[in-house]
């Protein structure tokens, strides 16, 4: 079943869950395995057609666990949710096997269009908190996306995005998918600034050398006047 590898993957990615007194903690306090747990109930409904029952039930969710997920959403195995206040998936997401959101993402769409409208994210994706995956674009396999990253660009597999907008910085690096880490992200900004101020260095230090060759040239040539004149 989808909820039993939901509740493992748990497990898998939050070190906080463990030992049976952690399994009672998931199932009576963990807000995004609530979530995702009415979510496969409400799509379950959707998928049988019954009106107004589905999206009243993920309002209810939504109030009880602060998370949006729409009952028409598509969301594969092992999904993920941390912390998870404030995120919100649309109508037309597709979200593949594996993968984690952290608090404050949102899969939504760009404007009123019609049809498939949000984002699809394939297998092993993590999405980190506050970032933003806006329209119809696909989110390849094993990608990262930074927290606060606004992405709207399909994104190729084996990448790590971040920015604003979302640029990547990394490809077919070596990650796992499951990490929760946020520390060691690429920032090209700060790459780029650094690099700059390198440069500076390196100028002003060039500049000092060209100072003091002129400033000893001078004395020379103030001696050989001295000398001229005597």
């Amino acid at each position: 079943m989808k909820i039993v590898d939901d509740f493992r993957a748990v497990f898998e990615r939050d070190p906080a869950a463990r030992g049976f007194w952690g399994r009672l903690e998931v199932l009576l306090t963990y807000s995004g395995f609530h979530a995702i747990v009415m979510h496969r109930f409400t799509h379950f409904l959707h998928n049988l057609h019954i009106p107004f029952i589905p999206r009243l039930l993920s309002q209810i969710s939504r109030f009880v666990t602060g998370i949006e997920i729409h009952p028409a959403a598509k969301i594969g195995r092992g999904f993920f949710i941390d912390h998870g206040m404030s995120v919100v998936i649309g109508e037309t997401t597709e979200i593949g096997d594996n993968v984690t959101l952290f608090q404050a993402v949102t899969l939504g769409g760009t404007g009123k269009e019609k049809g498939k409208r949000h984002p699809t994210l394939k297998n092993n994706v993590v999405v980190g908190a506050g970032a933003k995956v806006l329209g119809n674009i696909t989110i390849g396999t094993d990608v990262y996306i930074g927290a606060n990253a606004v992405v709207l660009k399909d994104i190729p597999d084996n990448c790590t995005v971040v920015g604003v907008p979302g640029r990547i910085v990394k490809r077919k690096g070596k990650r796992s998918s499951l990490t929760l880490d946020h520390v060691h992200i690429p920032d090209p900004i700060r790459e780029r600034l650094e690099y700059l101020q390198e440069q500076i260095t390196c100028i002003e230090e060039h500049m000092k050398c060209v100072e003091k060759e002129c400033k000893v040239k001078a004395r020379f040539a103030e001696k050989i006047s001295d000398t001229e004149d005597l």
